[in-house]
């Protein structure tokens, strides 16, 4: 993934020598492997980029698979104490926490990463939420993952396949939706899979292909379902500085933080997370695995399905305060912007 960095010569140009002299170092913690798709490919691109734009006056320290402590779900926290000065994690992670970006998750809502990623940062702006849900921190990008897909040792055609099964979902939004089907839906992080499925505490989970190749889902199952048009669901992700650690910093670097952050970076990380699939559904098809494509008359069962999850969320941020069907409505509308439709 390449980033379009411009203007950065101008803003360079505008410290004296002392803070030109001026060294960094970030502390990045995320909850992956540093060899999964996400970290290997985004993260670390953007690592490169801004210590290549600082002359190496910034140097960002990667601790993945949660190597400073704590679980995932505190990644947030720990990013706004100070624990660590960048953190890229799931919103949904943390329930309640952030729901108005809930609504990219709803069932059969996003259609293309790419787009829909730029659409949820422009969102924030408009709605304010960089400084209401999301204040507190320096938010770098948000984006979503390509097609959630369903990973289970059982078939599942139909929503009824689902009933009976133990499932992780990755948000509240998802476990609901997994509840609605019918399925018993398990909370857990993403790290957390294998060892579950492995002892039979899980069935399966719903994960985009990408992250299957990092805890080595296709060993793990033997069937999987995609679904044809939008999503079954996309988890949206979070990537964020410390405000402290980012004020502290001098304009030029500032400026070399902000040309790799922000709407055109969260658009090219989901697209770039849509392009990481490809390998992931490779390794199913070479281990043999069933991979089940949902269309025509089996869609419109799951889309009949999952329409209360929609109408419960609307119902849930207006009681909240919310404005649940302007959220849904605006989303609809700059995703729609995005794709040029």
């Amino acid at each position: 993934m390449t980033y379009h960095v411009t203007a950065l010569a101008a803003a360079l140009a505008l410290t004296g020598s002392a803070a030109a002299a001026q060294e960094v170092t970030l502390r990045l913690h995320q909850f992956l492997p540093e060899t999964s798709a996400v970290p290997a490919n985004i993260l670390q691109d953007w690592i490169d980029g801004v210590e290549e734009a600082s002359d190496g006056r910034i140097e960002v320290q990667h601790f993945p698979s949660m190597q400073l402590g704590g679980t995932p779900p505190e990644l947030v926290d720990q990013v706004q104490d100070g624990v660590a000065d960048i953190i890229w994690t799931l919103p949904g992670y943390t329930p309640g926490r952030f729901p108005s970006l809930e609504v990219m998750e709803l069932p059969f809502f996003v259609e293309d990463a790419g787009p829909a990623s730029r659409a949820l940062w422009r969102l924030a702006e408009e709605r304010g939420l960089f400084e209401s849900e999301l204040a507190g921190m320096k938010v770098l990008g948000l984006w979503v993952h390509g097609p959630g897909t369903i990973h289970a040792d059982a078939a599942v055609h139909e929503p009824a396949d689902l009933e009976g099964l133990s499932m992780r979902a990755p948000t509240r939004t998802v476990t609901t939706l997994l509840s609605t089907l019918g399925a018993n839906a398990v909370g857990m992080p993403v790290p957390s899979v294998p060892e579950a499925v492995q002892r039979g505490v899980i069935d399966g989970a719903v994960i985009p292909w990408e992250v299957t190749t990092s805890i080595h889902m296709a060993e793990l199952v033997d069937h999987h379902t995609e679904f044809e048009g939008p999503y079954l669901y996309a988890a949206t992700f979070l990537f964020a500085m410390n405000e402290g650690a980012y004020d502290a910093l001098p304009e030029d670097l500032q400026a070399v933080i902000d040309a790799h952050s922000g709407l055109d970076f969260s658009g090219e990380a989901g697209a770039t997370q849509l392009a990481l699939d490809a390998p992931g559904r490779e390794l199913a098809v070479e281990a043999g695995n069933e991979i089940h494509t949902v269309s025509g008359e089996e869609l419109a069962q799951w889309h009949e399905a999952a329409a209360p999850v929609v109408e419960d969320w609307v119902a849930q941020m207006d009681d909240a305060g919310r404005d649940g069907a302007g959220l849904l409505e605006d989303a609809r509308r700059l995703i729609a912007d995005e794709t040029g439709e």
